[in-house]
């Protein structure tokens, strides 16, 4: 089992500056590095306090100035709100300018208020994120590239500059059911998935889906990705406080996922939501050193590739920083031995 660094920018007090909150991702990346974390991942979402990346390749470029050699992965990059053209380009410029440590997560999107605000329609974005990513890997892999589909048609297209790495970065697919991870694998993309805030037998079905849909030998080796809210506490006044944020998180997550969304100013409008404290904990992987080791030997005999974790669900910077510190210590060192300094394909 490896761990990644999940880079979410969570931005609930909009009164902290901009500027700072990603200051503090620099800072938060750059110790990741060094404690042996083996990717940053950055998501991408527009018109929200949720997640604060309108252009994840913007940041990863920030991020890659300030460390020196840990992947850095999109997830994900919305192909539908995107003319694929112009995104191949800026991937194409961001694995130049990163010297080839960019990796391309990739999803269809889950937020209609997006959609709406982006006037795409929800229910084309299934058929739209296939054209797009058939496109997109022509594009980053091929020259004089034509394309005659429902969304694009041209002649003889070549992107400039082309990719740094050959025949273009890594890419991820991200996806959520059964059938999506298993239809995923059968077309020889690695996965990211994420059980989101429910319990350990989703997370359980998710990578037992991805080792179903394996051809034998795993030839591709394909590699599953999934990302996990986690916090390695101080005290049990400290799990208490977290835990808290992490149902704050939560009643806003629910707000734009499963409705149409209330956002007043940028600000998603916190909803209520059935789940406990205790729910939140039963499901996350929050909590003391040992309890968060005790869990996620539970993940790591699922036969996970890596667990990205995200500590910034509305935790200060500082918190945050001595999280690492302590998941470094506590958790990582028991699975030291499958460690790596880099991600495959």
């Amino acid at each position: 089992m490896k761990f990644g660094f999940y880079l979410p920018c969570y931005y609930p007090d909009m009164s902290y500056p901009a500027a700072q909150l990603y200051r503090d991702t620099i800072e938060e990346a750059k110790l990741a590095e060094e404690l042996g974390f083996i990717s940053l991942t950055i998501p991408e979402h527009h018109f929200i306090n949720y997640l604060v990346h309108p252009s994840p390749l913007l940041t990863a470029v920030r991020v890659a100035a300030e460390t020196k050699s840990i992947p850095l992965i999109s997830a994900v990059l919305v192909l539908p709100f995107y003319d694929i053209r112009r995104l191949a380009g800026e991937i194409a410029q961001a694995d130049c300018l990163t010297d080839g440590r960019i990796q391309i997560g990739v999803g269809r999107g889950a937020f209609r208020y997006e959609f709406d605000r982006f006037n795409v329609p929800v229910e084309e974005s299934r058929d739209r994120f296939d054209d797009s990513l058939n496109l997109l890997m022509a594009l980053l892999s091929e020259e004089e590239v034509s394309w005659d589909s429902k969304y694009y048609k041209f002649d003889a297209l070549t992107i400039t500059p082309r990719p740094y790495q050959k025949p273009c970065p890594k890419i991820w697919v991200a996806a959520l059911s059964e059938g999506a991870i298993a239809g995923t694998v059968r077309r020889g993309f690695n996965v990211m998935t994420t059980p989101l805030r429910d319990p350990f037998e989703a997370a359980s079905r998710q990578a037992k889906a991805f080792l179903a849909a394996l051809p034998p030998g795993n030839p591709l080796n394909q590699k599953h990705s999934m990302l996990r809210m986690g916090f390695v506490t101080k005290n049990d006044a400290d799990t208490t406080e977290k835990l808290q944020l992490a149902l704050e998180n939560h009643r806003r997550f629910v707000n734009v996922f499963e409705t149409p969304g209330t956002v007043k100013g940028g600000a998603i409008v916190p909803l209520d939501v059935p789940e406990t404290l205790e729910d939140i904990r039963q499901s996350l992987i929050i909590g003391s050193p040992q309890e968060c080791l005790d869990k996620i030997g539970h993940y790591a005999e699922l036969g996970i590739d890596d667990i990205q974790v995200n500590m910034n669900f509305g935790a200060s910077h500082r918190d945050v920083m001595g999280a690492l510190e302590r998941f470094a210590v506590h958790v990582m060192p028991h699975f030291k031995s499958t460690a790596s300094a880099e991600v495959t394909v």
